[in-house]
């Protein structure tokens, strides 16, 4: 398990110096949203909280800890759920292990009734009740819309903690009644050292580079990058595998993730094409760039292949047309 992050210590230390019911935490993926979102509700409902967060160490922490306390809620899709080590409700684990539907990839309307029932109750352990919703733009309107009152309007000591990717695809009248924290991003040495330290392989400062220049500089998803083991080698020859049509060190990544790297190397072409500096690889792994026309309408068609990644008909044959049109893309002049 990942230690706490300095820059994520900073942000829970400010947050519990201010008053508030309801928080929403916004910010692009990996800045530790989540763990900052988990470690302030931990806190709520420690038994000896201090100024610098949870104790981690009395029966409150520890059911947090083991995702088992009596006044904590965490609302997420059942796939991050599961992924994440945290139990479902009863009834929804049964309909899944009777294959009657799979894991929900969207906070489900159901669960958030449940959660808006659990609100209505006295806390169990005399510290309050505590929501945590991740990511909260997984929220559709009818589920958004649901928690409306609630989170307006918290029953006794209920207080309710949001943390979103991508803050703009959430109703207006919940981001109205939230306070909001940006996320600050860590500087790049401080995230450096943090991912030596966490990453199992314990990478060299180089091999850490890569990473945490594949993620943009965002260190959480750079942990993500470490556990495909993807080596500086391999990333500073992907670019030009992919104008071969090489798809080897792609083919066991998840669609999503293979995605996500045709659109960084798309941007990084056309930021170069532009005379601007790379962001995610070195200007001088990158292929000549193809022209500006056909740049715009692969960045087109990958941002299209983004809103149905993770319902694809057929994920071979997907993976298959990406790959060519891919080399297509990069031998064009």
């Amino acid at each position: 398990m990942a230690t706490r992050a300095p820059w994520v210590q900073r942000q829970l230390q400010a947050l519990l110096a201010q008053r508030g019911h309801a928080w929403l935490l916004q910010g692009p993926s990996g800045l530790g949203q989540y763990e900052l979102a988990l470690a302030l509700a931990q806190t709520w409902l420690c038994e000896q909280p201090t100024a610098s967060g949870p104790c981690g160490v009395c029966a409150s922490c520890h059911m947090v800890d083991t995702h088992a306390h009596p006044d904590f809620v965490v609302l997420m899709p059942e796939t991050v759920m599961l992924e994440r080590g945290w139990p479902l409700a009863e009834t929804a684990q049964k309909e899944i292990d009777d294959k009657k539907r799979k894991p929900s990839k969207e906070i489900r309307v159901e669960a958030m009734r449940d959660t808006v029932a659990f609100a209505q109750r006295t806390s169990a352990r005399g510290r309050g009740l505590a929501v945590l919703v991740y990511p909260a733009e997984r929220m559709n309107h009818v589920t958004a819309n649901a928690l409306l009152k609630t989170l307006e309007e918290p029953p006794g000591d209920t207080r309710f903690v949001l943390a979103s990717e991508a803050t703009h695809q959430l109703l207006p009248t919940i981001r109205s009644r939230c306070q909001t924290h940006a996320m600050d991003w860590p500087p790049e040495p401080e995230a450096l050292q943090w991912l030596q330290d966490n990453a199992a392989s314990r990478p060299t400062p180089e091999q850490a580079q890569v990473w945490l220049r594949a993620a943009g500089g965002r260190p959480v998803d750079a942990l993500a990058w470490a556990g495909t083991g993807l080596n500086a080698k391999a990333w500073a020859e992907l670019p030009a595998a992919l104008a071969r049509g090489d798809w080897s060190t792609l083919a066991g990544w998840p669609a999503a993730q293979q995605l996500e790297l045709l659109q960084k190397l798309c941007h990084d072409l056309m930021v170069h094409a532009a005379g601007g500096t790379p962001r995610f690889f070195s200007a001088a792994n990158l292929p000549v760039a193809p022209r500006w026309g056909v740049l715009a309408r692969w960045s087109r068609e990958l941002l299209d292949a983004a809103r149905s990644v993770e319902h694809p008909y057929n994920p071979g044959l997907m993976q298959e047309a990406w790959a060519a049109r891919t080399r297509q893309a990069l031998v064009s002049r």
